[in-house]
């Protein structure tokens, strides 16, 4: 694992057993079918998630996209907690700049109520998927990024330090002891590590990139109330099949909603593999196409579970937060439950 002295980090580079896998799921959406369907999916997959031995089942925030059904996600997180029974729940996360401290305090404070040591606060900075999204969330692209203001506000209110409002009190959050993370985007890193938060970092979006995030966010890390040591949680996608071919064949739809969203502005929902494989597409499709393929584990299960433990190794993380998302949910769930044995987590 990583550690620090005298402000230099050292990266372990040998294998590491993988302690911790959890789960990120978006609620996307299949073509022709109501976006109920994938939120009833996504309770249901918790429940398997949890019969596999997962660690925690976190649900996300996305608004006005027509791929992903999940905009919700301190509301989905209820229906999921109370599907469950021993699964830590949370949210992948909730986007802090569209919402106020108070109200995201009340909202946890009434999960942990209901769910006592089950629930988790991941918290992001990104704002809506499109302008016009944007202002109708009250934001704008350009908007002054008061992500460290709201953090420290919406720690205050369930600690009793909140001083931007004086004499005002989030219940029933007060008192409660909520696990908070923070997703990193930008200098999402450095805003974990000066606030003592756990850290969640993508790793599809260069490794370098994420390596240098990671040493910086530990060297930095000021201890808290919330967590004594650096924590971090790195999240991607791992596409598991009997077959190498069948597990690159799980990336496909993803792969064409990215590369379409990035050419034609829209993030469809997911298609069948078959069909987009047989269809025709421009050289930039293409180009795009390719690139979202990049960046992920897909394999046979002792293939993937080593290619696992290889990033886990050389990151040091302390937990692997899966997303994987495919158009075949038979498929999807076989590739969950593959990970998880071939991990030895089932």
């Amino acid at each position: 694992m990583l550690g620090s002295a005298a402000g230099v980090v050292h990266r372990v580079t040998s294998a590491a057993p993988i302690t911790r896998l959890s789960v990120l799921d978006r609620s996307r959406t299949r073509r022709g079918e109501e976006p109920a369907q994938a939120l009833r999916d996504t309770v249901a997959f918790a429940r398997e998630a949890e019969r596999l031995g997962y660690h925690r089942f976190w649900v996300s925030e996305h608004h006005g996209v027509p791929g992903v059904a999940g905009s919700a996600p301190t509301v989905l997180a209820a229906a999921v907690a109370a599907a469950t029974t021993r699964i830590r729940v949370g949210t992948g996360g909730v986007m802090l700049p569209n919402h106020q401290p108070m109200v995201v305090a009340e909202q946890f404070g009434v999960l942990a109520s209901l769910f006592p040591g089950r629930i988790d606060m991941g918290l992001g900075r990104s704002v809506g998927f499109t302008d016009g999204v944007r202002r109708a969330l009250g934001r704008e692209k350009d908007s002054a990024d008061d992500f460290g203001a709201q953090l420290v506000e919406l720690l205050g209110y369930f600690d009793g330090s909140q001083r931007a409002h004086p004499g005002v009190h989030a219940r029933p959050a007060e008192g409660l002891r909520v696990p908070a993370f923070v997703l990193a985007t930008g200098a999402g890193a450095d805003l974990a590590a000066d606030a003592g938060l756990p850290l969640v970092i993508a790793a599809a979006r260069g490794e370098e990139r994420m390596l240098a995030a990671i040493d910086r966010y530990r060297s930095l890390f000021r201890p808290s109330a919330q967590a004594a040591e650096p924590y971090v949680v790195v999240s991607g996608t791992v596409a598991v099949a009997e077959s190498a071919d069948r597990a690159r064949e799980l990336l496909v739809p993803e792969a064409w909603s990215g590369a379409y969203s990035r050419t034609h502005g829209e993030f469809p929902p997911l298609a069948p593999a078959a069909e987009i494989l047989a269809r025709p597409m421009s050289p930039r499709e293409h180009a795009a196409y390719e690139q979202s393929l990049k960046g992920h584990i897909a394999g046979t299960p002792e293939r993937a579970a080593a290619e696992l433990a290889a990033l886990v190794a050389r990151s040091g993380a302390d937990e692997f937060l899966v997303t994987t998302s495919t158009y075949d949910r038979a498929a999807l769930l076989d590739s969950y439950r593959l990970l998880a044995e071939a991990v030895g987590q089932a």
